[in-house]
C-alpha cells in the first residue's frame, strides 16, 4: 500500500487523470475515469493510495467502465478532504465525454452487430442500409393507399423522402 509520503512518487509516474464525479452520497463517492486513463496500473495505484487514507474504508475499481467507487466515513472525512486527496495524486475533475457517450456507443455497437447478423443471414445480399429505407418506403406506400393524398400526422411523402434520403446516405461513401 502507498503511504501519504508517496504522493510525490505517484504524481511523477502519472500525468493528470481526467475524471468526473458520477454520484456523491453520504459515505460514498463514485468517479468515472476518462477512457485514455483506464489502465490497470493507474487505477490500482489510485485505489491503493486511497485505501491507505484513514477516512476511506473501501475502494473498488472497474477498469472496463472506468469506475472508482470510494466508501468513506463521512463523519470524520469530508468530501472536500477526499477531493483534495484525489487532486494531490493527479486527479482532475472535468467533463470526460469525448466522442460518443457510453449510451450512444452501446446503441452503435448494437446496431452494427444487428447489421452484421442480417448481412450474414442473407449471405451478404441485404443489410440494414437496404432494409431500413425499404421499411420506410413500405410505410409510405401504406399511408398513400390508406390515407390518399391527405396531409396527416405522418404523410406518405415524408416517409417516401426519408426512404430515398436514407438509402442515399447509407449507400454512398465508404462502408
Amino acid at each position: 500500500m502507498l503511504k501519504i509520503t508517496d504522493k510525490a512518487n505517484l504524481n511523477k509516474s502519472f500525468n493528470p487523470i481526467a475524471t468526473k464525479i458520477v454520484s456523491d452520497t453520504p459515505g460514498r463517492l463514485r468517479l468515472r475515469v476518462a477512457p485514455e486513463n483506464r489502465k490497470v496500473e493507474k487505477m490500482q495505484h489510485i485505489a491503493n493510495f486511497l485505501t491507505a487514507q484513514p477516512h476511506i474504508s473501501q475502494v473498488r475499481t472497474n477498469i472496463h467502465h472506468g469506475s472508482i467507487l470510494i466508501h468513506h466515513d463521512h463523519q470524520t472525512g469530508t468530501l472536500s478532504e477526499i477531493l483534495e486527496t484525489l487532486k494531490d495524486i493527479g486527479i482532475i475533475f472535468t467533463d470526460i465525454t469525448q466522442g460518443q457517450t457510453e449510451a450512444a456507443s452501446g446503441i452503435s455497437h448494437a446496431v452494427i452487430d444487428l447489421n452484421q447478423r442480417v448481412e450474414r443471414a442473407t449471405n451478404g445480399s441485404v443489410d440494414l442500409r437496404f432494409l431500413f429505407p425499404l421499411g420506410l418506403g413500405t410505410l409510405a406506400v401504406r399511408q398513400l393507399i390508406i390515407k390518399g393524398l391527405q396531409l396527416e400526422v405522418i404523410p406518405w411523402y415524408v416517409l417516401a423522402w426519408y426512404a430515398f434520403d436514407s438509402f442515399l446516405k447509407f449507400n454512398t461513401g465508404d462502408r
